[in-house]
């Protein structure tokens, strides 16, 4: 039996970017494949709130694009800016907020992936990012916005798990829902990184609130913010030559829309 440390798991960058950034390259040909079909403008700034630990930032910075992200967490924030140093480019990831910031300059095309969306558990919040994004966002950008639904009809999954290595860490993952509550919209899931190294194994877990979205309440919100488009959507293949048609049934999505 592992000792387990109840913490963040963001607070723990390098463990978390192991478990989550070990699949970045289907996103970023992914993310590049939606700029050159979809974007009414060239593809040179991109933004990511909730940037976490950048790891497709970083990716993004590498193929020549001007990046930037912000996050609430200074580990997250830290961690970031210093792969980004380390591969010779400035520090962009600032501590925000991604339901209440201002861009100095327009970008050309955000991204916010795996549920970070659903952190933000009122629905002010979720308008907010959606507006903050817009107007970071010049015409004819670009804003990507993966997350899970909540099917109305069929029966959802309710537990993920898997593993990463690198050298001599590995890091294994476990995600599952302990309950749904549909009337207040708020999903709690337990998360754990069993973690092993050469000298020490333990477990870190948390517990974590996300706010559940069907299909037609996605639709409701997007009618909000009406400067931003709905152009496509795709599932969690990242396939940009394969969309999907969002319906009762769906669970992973990933919204293209697009600044007016």
């Amino acid at each position: 039996m592992l000792p387990v440390i109840n913490e963040h798991l963001y607070d723990h960058p390098k463990y978390y970017d192991l478990v989550f950034g070990s699949d970045w390259r289907t996103e970023f040909d992914f993310l590049r494949a939606c700029f050159k079909r979809h974007a009414d403008r060239d593809v040179r700034r991109v933004f990511e709130p909730a940037c976490g630990t950048g790891r497709l930032l970083v990716r993004l910075a590498e193929a020549g694009y001007e990046v930037g992200g912000n996050d609430l967490n200074q580990y997250a924030v830290d961690f970031c800016n210093a792969r980004l140093q380390r591969k010779g480019f400035p520090a962009t990831a600032v501590v925000g907020d991604m339901a209440n910031f201002q861009l100095w300059h327009k970008t050309d095309a955000a991204f916010n992936f795996i549920n970070s969306f659903r952190h933000l558990t009122d629905e002010a919040a979720a308008v907010g990012h959606l507006r903050c994004t817009a107007d970071a966002l010049a015409r004819g950008g670009l804003f990507l916005l993966g997350l899970h639904l909540t099917p109305t009809k069929g029966t959802a999954a309710d537990e993920e798990s898997w593993s990463a290595r690198r050298e001599n860490l590995m890091v294994n993952s476990r995600m599952w829902s302990t309950g749904v509550d549909l009337r207040r919209r708020r999903e709690n899931v337990s998360m754990t990184f069993d973690v092993y190294t050469p000298t020490r194994q333990f477990r870190l877990a948390e517990e974590i609130v996300f706010r559940t979205y069907t299909a037609p309440q996605m639709r409701q919100l997007f009618a909000k913010v009406p400067e931003l488009e709905l152009i496509e959507t795709f599932d969690f293949h990242y396939d940009a030559s394969d969309p999907v048609e969002v319906d009762s049934t769906t669970e992973d999505v990933v919204y293209v829309l697009r600044r007016r």
